[in-house]
Parts: structure tokens; sequence; C-alpha cells
């Protein structure tokens, strides 16, 4: 299944790569499942990042690997996490994040996620879910790079 966000900030793409850091992600983090961050190395190749969702008995952990990172000839900073270690029922897991420059000088901050489950069925079940919980970036980020001036 494949989910596409944008948001558009007012920072550069410049400094919103350098503002992914551990305290953004925390600010990230939806209201729900309850999220613990165990691991957090940053957003460049090689990376790692491990979460662990829920709380009592009903715990599990996710950890992605951050396997590519880079700037494309047209200014746009980029980073791609993939899943290692899933909760159920996710299977496959690739989130690559685009930080492409905006025509005002801000960003448009792309989430481009495929996720996979056992079932195609459970994939489209799950797509309000997942859409709702990236959905809430938006004013985390305009927050923290602020808000664009309309034009």
């Amino acid at each position: 299944m494949h989910l596409l966000l944008r948001n558009h900030v007012a920072a550069s793409p410049a400094q919103v790569w350098q503002g992914f850091t551990r305290a953004l992600f925390l600010a990230l983090a939806p209201p729900f499942p309850p999220m613990r961050l165990l691991r957090f190395d940053g957003c460049q190749r090689g990376n790692e990042v491990q979460i662990e969702l829920g709380a009592g008995p009903l715990r599990v952990r996710w950890t992605s690997l951050i396997t590519e990172h880079g700037t494309l000839p047209d200014g746009t900073y980029y980073f791609v996490d993939e899943g290692q270690q899933l909760p159920a029922p996710l299977r496959s897991w690739r989130h690559r994040h685009l930080l492409q420059p905006a025509p005002d000088g801000g960003t448009f901050i792309v989430e481009d996620i495929t996720y996979r489950t056992l079932f195609t069925g459970l994939d489209v079940l799950l797509y309000p879910v997942m859409w709702t919980q990236f959905a809430v970036r938006g004013p985390v980020y305009r927050r923290w790079f602020g808000k664009p001036t309309a034009g």
C-alpha cells in the first residue's frame, strides 16, 4: 500500500535537514499508541532508529535502518528508513522522506510510505490509520520550521 503526504514549511531544505533531530522525532510521535524512543542515531545511511510501541505486556519493538540519504541535483534532501523489525501485522515498511525546495524558498516535506501486511485487504483497512498517524505531523512541521506566507 502506498501513502503520500506533503507539507509546506517556511524553512529551506538545508534548514529542515538540519532540524531532523531526536527532538523532532519525539515531537512527531502520534498520541496513540504510546511510544518510547530506545535509539536514534540520526538520518544518514547506516543509522538506526528503535522504538517501543504500546504499554505493559502489549509492548512491541519497531526497528528501522536508514538505507539511503543524500541530496538530489534539484536541491532535494532525502533519506529512506526501512523496517528491520516490525510489529504485527506489518511485513514490510519503506519510508522515503523528501525535503523538496518550494518556489517561495521554503520546503515541501514529503512523506512517501510503502507498507505491506500479510493480506491486501488488511493493507487497505490500515490505510486510514496510517494516513492519520502521518497527517498529524503537518502542524508539528509548521511549528518547527515555520508556516509559509501566503503568496
